[in-house]
């Protein structure tokens, strides 16, 4: 098995079974010529995120663009949607792994968006292995068997989106003319490249989630990338279509704009909630005034919060445009039924909070939840697929209220413990190949790492990181609690059956990163490139 790859094309990884189905030379020439036209302006815009940040860091408040006031006063609507697009009551998320994209399409959820990012562990095997999965899946032809049972697509099954990796993210193991590609074009192309002329021929598709842009010049970008890959392909122009998840702070001032810059591809946008918490903690990491309560207590009712939830809802109606809830880290629990009671409750009123608000559909991370949430979101639209007609006139966000960051307590033992065990317990996984891991009846992915090891570093930081019983969060404090916690992950994983190989790792990464004197930008980095 040894593919011809284009000019200027190196692949520095092991090729395994059905790969060179994915990486043939026509589907390679595609990720090259994208990356030729467009990896100089991605390395500009990443580069504006470094200078905007030490803006921030000076003591910059983010606020809505002046330059872009005419886009924002303007009458436009994103163009129409394909019927495949207009009900999205329900949707699913979950990592590329075959057993998971086979119960995803049959979970009874109008959409499912496979994940390359941040629910999937990025390793090489795990990446083009997803597009294998994802090639066969398009064309009905995946089955998994496991315990003597045959898992296969249903009839009718859930609409198919895929999140390619943000535009931060390499891929290392593929180099063009020497220089590593986008993970994010990469993942993009190759997808498309195999699946598109079939998923049209299919009546559902090409159709994408793009993940933690930071402004409307990111979604230019990728409205570019769609152009170009459309052209190359003989497809007619805005066939694609993506949703953007607004889970950074920037991004929440030029709502609008991302939507104009994609306006002939675009699906809406959705309220990606727990990188959003992150990107709040990260972009405010210097500022003495901000400092958020335990994880728990930023629930989507807090006023920043919900002030971002509601401007959402309003600019994509005003556009024309779906607004999609963000995901509940809730999760159904086995043999606890007062639990499960609880979990399932906290489901429902999350669902029915952005049903009543107007939102047109929300995410659940397990197929057990599907019902629930389609089934409130279904007490408000009735037989209507949608609620673009529900225009929120009422709602008034500035940037005070984007910017309303409350509660800054609790701040507890407990929570801190809590940080520093998931953190561990999901780096550990991580590494070991899993991005998607069930930890304390909560589904975890790198956002709410993320979170994680954010809030343990601002508060050691930030003089306002005290404990509610006085004491100040420190180093010395974070580093003796580390192996208390430590040794609960590996009790939890090892009474799990489960290898504890990786876990010391994971607590001395988490302690190195939670406690760096210089804030690291993403925790997914530095471990990408300790990866295979």
């Amino acid at each position: 098995m040894n593919p011809k790859f284009p000019a200027g094309v190196q692949i520095n990884a092991p090729l395994h079974p059905r790969f060179d189905e994915i990486l043939t030379t026509d589907a390679l020439a595609l990720v090259a010529k994208l990356h030729r036209a467009f990896e100089p302006r991605r390395r500009e815009l990443l580069q504006k995120r470094v200078e905007r940040q030490a803006r921030i860091d000076a003591g910059e408040m983010p606020d809505f663009l002046a330059e872009t006031r005419h886009v924002r006063d303007g009458a436009w609507k994103i163009a129409p949607l394909p019927p495949a697009l207009v009900c999205r009551r329900t949707e699913i998320t979950g990592p590329v792994e075959r057993k998971m994209i086979i119960n995803a399409f049959n979970s009874g959820a109008d959409s499912y968006m496979t994940d390359f990012e941040d629910s999937n562990s990025p390793n090489w095997f795990n990446q083009i292995n997803g597009q294998v999965n994802v090639k066969d899946a398009v064309r009905r032809s995946i089955s998994f068997e496991q315990g003597g049972k045959t898992y296969r697509l249903n009839d009718k099954i859930a609409t198919l989106q895929i999140r390619p990796r943000g535009w931060h993210l390499d891929e290392k193991h593929v180099l063009i003319d020497g220089q590593r590609v986008s993970g994010g074009i990469f993942d993009f192309a190759l997808s498309f490249f195999h699946n598109a002329k079939e998923q049209i021929a299919r009546g559902a598709g090409p159709f994408y989630y793009l993940p933690k842009m930071e402004s409307h010049l990111e979604a230019r970008l990728w409205n570019d990338v769609f152009v170009m890959a459309q052209d190359a392909l003989g497809i007619p122009q805005g066939t694609i279509k993506a949703t953007v998840l607004i889970e950074t702070i920037l991004a929440a001032f030029e709502m609008e704009e991302i939507l104009y810059e994609l306006r002939d591809h675009s699906a809406g946008l959705n309220a990606g909630r727990w990188d959003y918490i992150f990107s709040c903690i990260k972009k405010f990491k210097k500022n003495r005034d901000f400092c958020l309560a335990n994880r728990g207590s930023i629930t989507m009712t807090v006023p920043f919060m919900r002030a971002y939830a509601l401007l959402l809802l309003k600019t994509c109606h005003k556009r024309g445009a779906p607004a999609i809830g963000g995901m509940s880290a809730l999760i159904p629990i086995k043999n606890d039924p007062a639990a499960n009671d609880k979990a399932l409750a906290g489901i429902r009123a999350d669902k029915t909070r952005d049903a009543n608000d107007g939102y047109d559909g929300g995410w659940v991370a397990h197929p057990g939840l599907v019902a629930i949430a389609m089934e409130e979101f279904v007490k408000v639209l009735g037989d209507k697929p949608n609620q673009w007609d529900k225009q929120r006139d009422d709602v008034s966000v500035g940037a005070a209220d984007l910017l309303e960051f409350k509660p800054e307590q609790p701040i507890t033992e407990s929570g801190l413990r809590n940080n520093i065990n998931v953190g561990i317990h999901y780096l550990g996984s991580w590494l070991a190949g899993n991005g998607c891991v069930p930890i304390h009846n909560l589904m975890e992915d790198a956002a709410t790492a993320e979170i994680s090891r954010s809030q343990v570093w601002q508060w050691v930081v930030s003089p306002k990181g005290r404990l509610d019983d006085g004491r100040k969060v420190t180093a010395d404090m974070v580093r003796a609690l580390i192996p208390e916690e430590l040794a609960q992950v590996k009790a939890t994983v090892g009474a799990a059956g489960e290898a504890t190989a990786s876990y010391d790792r994971a607590a001395n990464i988490f302690a190195e990163m939670s406690l760096a004197e210089d804030y690291p930008e993403f925790l997914t980095l530095p471990l990408y490139e300790a990866m295979e």
